[in-house]
């Protein structure tokens, strides 16, 4: 599994957001498929002691379940983005299908924020073509540069935490995972990665 997607991979669908450019010192954390109790409240607390900011890609059902995590996140100024209600595989279903899941998600975000978020990122990066010329419409669909493979159980902990760090650069969308599945990665990593690049100088913003 590639931690690091690479420079011409990127280039060949150049209407996604892989990163930010920059010079800076700047790393973009988000945080796909809560929020979950006991865990999206952890990496909350997390960054709150880091002074950082992140987005979260939020899965609507789950939303629906914990809608006071979801407060907590837009309380805490973290920016909230669109993963589908029911964390929908675009390749599997129609498009139709899939913005009509997109659009119950945005629905009951703004339910509960007020929000019309205007960032989405597809469950498993697999969205059809036409799927995303329809939501370009509406999103700015965003990818990533660094995976964590926080989800993979069979990772070793200190394994996930080398090489997030190796494949991070200025400006990288590094991705996490705030669900039960990823648990055991996340706790390692996510504060020992955070401390490693804040003890070099870098600063952590939502998109």
């Amino acid at each position: 599994m590639l931690h690091r997607i690479p420079l011409w991979f990127q280039r060949l669908f150049p209407g996604y957001v892989w990163n930010i450019k920059t010079s800076e010192k700047v790393i973009y954390l988000t945080f796909d498929d809560g929020p979950i109790p006991g865990i999206t409240d952890w990496v909350l607390d997390v960054l709150k002691e880091h002074q950082a900011l992140a987005t979260f890609f939020v899965v609507g059902e789950n939303v629906v379940r914990h809608p006071t995590l979801l407060k907590r996140i837009d309380k805490e100024n973290h920016t909230i983005g669109n993963h589908t209600f029911y964390h929908v595989k675009g390749w599997g279903v129609s498009t139709n299908l899939y913005a009509k899941d997109v659009e119950k998600c945005a629905k009951v975000i703004k339910e509960h924020t007020l929000q019309n978020v205007t960032l989405f990122r597809p469950p498993y990066g697999r969205i059809k073509p036409s799927q995303a010329q329809l939501l370009r419409n509406t999103y700015d669909l965003i990818m990533w540069d660094t995976l964590t493979v926080d989800y993979d159980k069979g990772l070793d902990e200190k394994k996930c935490l080398a090489n997030s760090i190796q494949a991070t650069r200025n400006g990288s969308i590094v991705v996490f995972h705030d669900s039960l599945k990823a648990e055991k990665n996340l706790r390692y990593a996510l504060p020992r990665y955070i401390a490693h690049f804040k003890s070099l100088g870098y600063t952590f913003k939502g998109l």
